[in-house]
C-alpha cells in the first residue's frame, strides 16, 4: 500500500481543479493539435507534430501524477485543528527573522508547497524545525546561506 500524503482541503481542492483543466480543456486541445499537425503530412521534419506529442506527454505524466496525489491523500483541515498555539500540519506561522522581517508561512503538503502563496512543504527545512513548537518560541534553521534563526510570533488555523 502505498504512503498517505497530508494534503489541506484547499490544496486537495486545488489538485481536483487542474485535474479537471487537464483532461477537459488542455488533452482534448493537444489531441486536436496532434490531429491538425499529422494532416499536413510528412511527421518526420513537422515541428508542431513534435511540440504537440511534447505537451501531450507532459499533459499526460500530470494527470497520472495528481492522480497518484489526490489517491493517497490524507485530507486535512487545518481549520478543525484543535492544537492551540502548537505547531502542527496545516499551521499559519508568522516568525520574524534575525534580520527583523516578518514572514508569515503556512505548512503544506508537498504537492502544494508554493514559496509565492507563502506555503511551505512539511518536509521543507523552516516546517521540519516548527513542527512541535509554540509562540514564543525560537528555532534555528540550517539553510543554505548559514543558520538562521526565527521567532515563533503567532500560530493559527486558518
Amino acid at each position: 500500500m502505498s504512503e498517505k500524503i497530508p494534503m489541506t482541503v484547499i490544496g486537495a481542492q486545488k489538485l481536483r481543479e487542474e485535474l479537471h483543466r487537464l483532461k477537459t480543456q488542455d488533452r482534448p486541445m493537444v489531441i486536436e493539435a496532434i490531429a491538425e499537425a499529422r494532416a499536413k503530412g510528412d511527421l518526420s521534419e513537422n515541428a508542431e507534430y513534435d511540440a504537440a506529442k511534447e505537451q501531450q506527454g507532459f499533459i499526460e505524466g500530470r494527470i497520472r501524477e495528481i492522480e497518484d496525489f489526490l489517491a493517497r491523500a490524507q485530507i486535512i483541515d487545518p481549520k478543525s485543528l484543535q492544537a492551540g498555539d502548537r505547531i502542527v500540519f496545516g499551521a499559519t506561522v508568522e516568525l520574524e527573522d534575525d534580520s527583523g522581517a516578518i514572514l508569515c508561512y503556512q505548512i503544506v503538503g508537498d504537492a502544494e508547497a508554493d514559496i509565492k502563496e507563502n506555503k511551505i512543504s512539511i518536509s521543507s527545512p523552516v516546517a521540519r524545525a516548527l513542527i512541535g513548537k509554540h509562540e514564543g518560541d525560537s528555532i534555528e534553521v540550517n539553510t543554505p546561506g548559514g543558520i538562521r534563526e526565527y521567532s515563533i510570533l503567532r500560530v493559527r488555523y486558518l
